[in-house]
């Protein structure tokens, strides 16, 4: 049979020693390999946020600065890289672990300042190729130096009331809601050692840590005023005040002017929100009070350094008032 043997001829041509493969019988389905999963936002070209990303790059690039573990997170290690931020956090004595300066660098004032102030301060000074900077910092524009910065060491939150009652001092904190930018929490730190406060607290997510941003604002503050973390932040301002301490809210909103708070010459906490979005919801219904700094209707607020400024000044006055009693 002729048809027969043709069948038979064309099921052996596209059989194989484990049955037919006539039709797709899922080979195609198996022959197909995925693209793998979705990239990035930021790393798609045409994307918004790869765009944001790139342009941040170079704005890192151009202030010739990069920052590793940018949020001081513990064991999070930073490096700053480029000949004017390098000499800045020398000169602000930020702690330092490394100096590293590329084989043949061209000496301008700078490098010699730079070489000066870490042989004044015994800092381990390592020669590298220039191919070991780039890798240190991440492509950064290094211009032959770069400084690694050790790890800060956070504090307990209990540990500085602690500290205060072991001093006999009537307990003084400033916790930071929300406030991400690192040069704000320097500018807090350095109010809240000025005013004799006895530490700062910030949230362990969505905050600025410290960095070598937040000690050079600190104009050397951070050497002495205890900075801690705190896992929760809410969870510590109500540990505050199981110990005691009156948790004072410091927002636009407040019902109270700061400088009419009665409660200023107690043991007390006082908790400054971000500049855009104040504090959160659930740390504003913790504190027992929320006050205001009166301010003229054409400004909408104040950043967080000015406004902890005003606030610890309004309390240091209270206190003052109050032992003169």
């Amino acid at each position: 049979m002729a048809g027969n043997s043709q069948r038979r001829g064309a099921m052996r041509k596209t059989g194989t020693k484990k049955g037919m493969v006539v039709g797709s019988g899922g080979q195609r389905r198996k022959a197909l390999k995925g693209k793998g999963p979705t990239p990035k936002a930021e790393d798609r070209p045409a994307h918004p946020a790869s765009r944001k990303a790139a342009a941040a790059r170079k704005a890192a690039e151009k202030s010739g600065a990069v920052r590793r573990g940018g949020t001081g997170r513990p064991g999070a290690a930073e490096t700053v890289a480029g000949r004017n931020a390098v000499v800045e956090a020398l000169r602000a004595e930020v702690p330092v672990k490394a100096l590293y300066v590329a084989e043949r660098i061209d000496s301008d004032d700078r490098v010699r300042e730079v070489l000066k102030l870490a042989a004044e301060r015994g800092l381990p000074l390592l020669e590298s190729p220039r191919s070991e900077l780039d890798r240190l910092t991440g492509g950064a524009v290094h211009q032959g130096l770069a400084l690694t910065l050790p790890p800060y060491d956070y504090a307990d939150p209990a540990d500085l009331v602690t500290a205060a009652f072991d001093a006999g001092e009537v307990p003084l904190v400033v916790a930071l809601d929300g406030v991400t930018d690192p040069r704000n929490l320097g500018a807090v730190v350095r109010s809240a050692a000025a005013f004799g406060a006895h530490g700062v607290v910030v949230p362990e997510r969505r905050s600025a840590g410290m960095t070598a941003g937040a000690w050079k604002t600190s104009a050397g503050a951070a050497a002495r005023l205890p900075v801690a973390k705190a896992t929760n932040l809410a969870r510590a301002l109500r540990a505050y005040q199981e110990a005691g301490l009156f948790v004072v809210g410091l927002d636009g909103s407040g019902d109270t002017d700061i400088a009419a708070a009665r409660a200023l010459d107690q043991p007390l906490c006082l908790v400054v929100g971000s500049e855009g979005t104040g504090m959160s919801r659930i740390v504003t219904e913790t504190c027992d009070l929320v006050v205001r700094i009166p301010i003229v209707s054409g400004v909408e607020s104040l950043n967080a350094g000015v406004a902890a400024g005003v606030a610890l000044y309004e309390v240091t006055r209270a206190r003052s008032v109050g032992e003169a009693r």
